[in-house]
Parts: C-alpha cells; structure tokens; sequence
C-alpha cells in the first residue's frame, strides 16, 4: 500500500472517492466499486490498481504488477511494449489528477515524509540514550518521556506522521 500527498482542495474539487472511482474509469478498466467507494480496476500490465482516499487525506493505492514469465509473456506479444509503456503514463497520469501534484511533486512531499519520520525516529532514539546517561532524572520526567515516545511510535506505526509539536516536546524533554 502506498500512500501519496493530496493538494489541498483537490479531493473536495473531485468529490471525494466516488470523484476518484469515476477518475480510475478515465485511465483503467474493469472498474468496481465498493460501498465504501474503494475502486478496483486494471490495464496492461498493471493487474490489479486498488485506491480511495484515507482519512488523513491522503491518497492511498495498493497496485499489483505483471512479474516474471508472465511479465515476459506480455511484453513479448503483440503490441505489448507499447501497452506497457500506455500503462505507465496512465498510471502517472491518474496519480498527476488524484493527488494534484507532478511527479517531481509528489517525490519531494515523500522526501519531506521521510525527513519528518527519521527526525521523530532520531528524537526518540535520544531521548532512550539520555534517560540512560542522566542519572539525576526524576520518575515524572521518565514517565512523561515514555509517555511521549509510545505516543510518536502509536502514530507511526499507523503509517502516519507524528506532528512536529510531539517530536519537539520529546527532545526539550531533555
């Protein structure tokens, strides 16, 4: 599951997942949508594309590819190059429109991700070496430190940010 940045406005302009199921229909086949407007579609050599938008607003697509012989298979038929090459910029197309962003774009939102999770990372992985190392720390400041850093780690590990409120409080703990 991959999860991509969504500019602000475009998933109210779309309307929503039903907005993106009917988006999916421009750019795949096979489209189908579930009640809660999930869509699941395929073209090429992209056999299966499943998206909705998240409740953090953010686009969320799970895709399965052609691989190996099969992979080979296709690209050695008939045409199979070019719907290979179709199915990319279709898929490229369908983020640029659902996400608001190019593709320039939308690596530098997950670059910024990244940061943003290796910064909370780095925080509480300070914070267990100076409870370590301090030995005059009170039990109320151990505490609230741990309290914090169960905190970061329950929201990344829902595969969301910590904000940078949390990460600061954890490091002017100490």
């Amino acid at each position: 599951m991959e999860r991509f940045a969504v500019k602000r406005g475009v998933i109210k302009s779309m309307g929503g997942n039903a907005g993106l199921a009917k988006l999916a229909t421009k750019y795949f086949e096979n489209i189908n949508v579930d009640a809660d407007g999930n869509f699941t579609g395929s073209y090429g050599l992209l056999v299966r594309v499943e998206g909705s938008y998240d409740q953090t607003g953010k686009l969320a697509v799970d895709v399965e590819q052609l691989k190996g012989a099969e992979l080979a298979d296709f690209l050695d038929s008939d045409n199979g190059p070019n719907q290979a090459m179709e199915s990319r910029k279709r898929w490229s197309a369908f983020l640029d429109e659902a996400t608001g962003y190019n593709a320039k774009q939308r690596g530098d939102k997950a670059k910024e991700d990244a940061k943003k999770i290796s910064k909370a990372k780095s925080a509480i992985s300070m914070a267990h070496k100076a409870m370590d190392m301090m030995k005059n720390l009170d039990q109320s400041t151990i505490d609230k430190a741990h309290e914090m850093i169960a905190s970061i780690e329950a929201v990344l590990e829902e595969g969301d940010l910590p904000s940078e409120t949390q990460v600061k409080k954890l490091n002017d703990l100490f």
